[in-house]
């Protein structure tokens, strides 16, 4: 089912917290804010969280056809599928690794996707089973790292791009989340996280510095809400912040159009 999607790209983060999963939503409305179709494919199989972001009832559940294919759930305007659409907010996926990796296999190769020029992957955070199960099932077109400034997420950003080197998948760029804090009252800029941490490790791996993003509680919020930035529109400099995003990956993406797919190293 993944012969009609143009490109893959995976959102990834060394470690959890840094808002991966909020870069990886907003990134996919933003690209189809540029005019795409886009799909949005929860690979977090332990922590789903996708549907809350996009507003999706928890008791929503994707049609099933010919009980054994999957019919996206389109939230604003994405085609989109996720283990929570399968389970409930409380049951918990107590899973070893392989059935884990099964899991993410049936949700990538028994949806209908039908045509998107990119589908969009959020990642689980680290880089095991998951991470290597998408590499070899499906021909990925690139990776997003997502990081914040301080070094202890850096160190953990430059493990995901070793990985996704290792298995031959390019790195579009770095997003750097929480660069700056800006005071509510009385507007001062500070980054309380350190500074140009992401513009360093990407420069050290020769990839894109994509964009970087303020520590705003906005943003946050209506991620709780379940309308991101990139649909509620109140703050026109974070909608642009993720456009910008949105088209150095695009223009990325259609500049290595035509690449093989990744091989899978072991060493």
């Amino acid at each position: 089912m993944l012969d009609q999607i143009k490109f893959i790209v995976a959102v990834a983060s060394g470690k959890g917290g840094v808002g991966k999963s909020t870069t990886a939503v907003n990134l996919a409305l933003a690209l189809k804010a540029l005019g795409n179709r886009v799909g949005l494919l929860d690979a977090d199989i332990y922590g789903p969280s996708i549907a809350m972001m996009l507003g999706v009832p928890p008791d929503q559940r994707p049609e099933v056809v010919d009980q054994k294919y999957f019919k996206p759930v389109i939230a604003q305007g994405l085609a989109t599928m996720s283990m929570a659409f399968l389970t409930t907010e409380k049951t918990p996926m107590v899973w070893r690794g392989p059935m884990a990796s099964g899991a993410l296999q049936q949700l990538l190769d028994q949806t209908q996707w039908g045509e998107l020029d990119v589908l969009v992957v959020d990642m689980p955070p680290g880089t095991g089973d998951i991470q290597l199960t998408l590499s070899q099932r499906a021909q990925l077109s690139g990776a997003v790292i997502v990081t914040t400034p301080q070094n202890i997420a850096l160190l953990d950003a430059e493990k995901g791009i070793e990985m996704f080197l290792k298995v031959k998948v390019p790195v579009l760029g770095v997003v750097e989340n929480m660069a700056t804090h800006i005071c509510s009252q009385c507007g001062h800029e500070e980054s309380i996280f350190g500074e140009g941490g992401g513009a360093e490790v990407a420069g050290r791996y020769g990839a894109a510095l994509l964009g970087s993003l303020p520590l705003d509680s906005s943003i946050r919020e209506q991620g709780d809400s379940g309308v991101p930035p990139m649909i509620a529109q109140t703050d026109p400099k974070i909608t642009e912040r993720y456009l910008q995003i949105a088209r150095a990956v695009w223009s990325q993406l259609n500049d290595t159009d035509g690449d093989s797919g990744p091989e899978i190293v072991f060493q």
